[in-house]
């Protein structure tokens, strides 16, 4: 998750009142699943991961899409049945916050022998010393709603 939404804002998006997915759920042509399988023919059929924001990195986002899939073929999962109601009557199961997503990045074995440890540790630094520079500054919402009305 955290290289899908790879900045704090990036979960803004994450909610039960946005049109962003807000689980893993899959379905047929269903915009509120975060596994979407458009209607398509045979041919020409694919997956689109709708979990990915648009603030990521591509190449990142898709090495982790496929380490993802590889994970499942290795454990020989079965796909979770087709959802065919609004994705967000089933709750939410994707993190909210990038620090969740990184504590979860982190302690991920499969994720960092796929993905090496040096790139997993790397990353992780990074987006938590932005997450600590993020939590340094004072945001205009903070200033006009909190300083002159608390």
């Amino acid at each position: 998750m955290s290289v899908f939404c790879p900045n704090v804002n990036s979960y803004r998006r994450i909610r039960m009142e946005s049109d962003a997915p807000i689980n893993i759920h899959w379905g047929r042509d269903n915009h509120t699943c975060g596994l979407r399988v458009p209607d398509s023919r045979p041919v020409s059929r694919r997956v689109e991961n709708r979990v990915i924001g648009a603030d990521r990195n591509p190449y990142l986002a898709m090495a982790a899409t496929l380490a993802c899939g590889l994970l499942g073929l290795e454990k020989e999962r079965q796909p979770e049945l087709m959802v065919e109601v609004d994705a967000h009557t089933l709750g939410v199961s994707l993190a909210w916050h990038i620090h969740q997503a990184l504590s979860v990045l982190q302690e991920s074995e499969p994720l960092r022998r796929i993905l090496g440890p040096r790139f997993v540790d790397a990353f992780v630094d990074v987006k938590q010393l932005e997450w600590q520079l993020y939590n340094k500054v004072i945001s205009s919402w903070e200033r006009e709603y909190l300083l002159l009305n608390v």
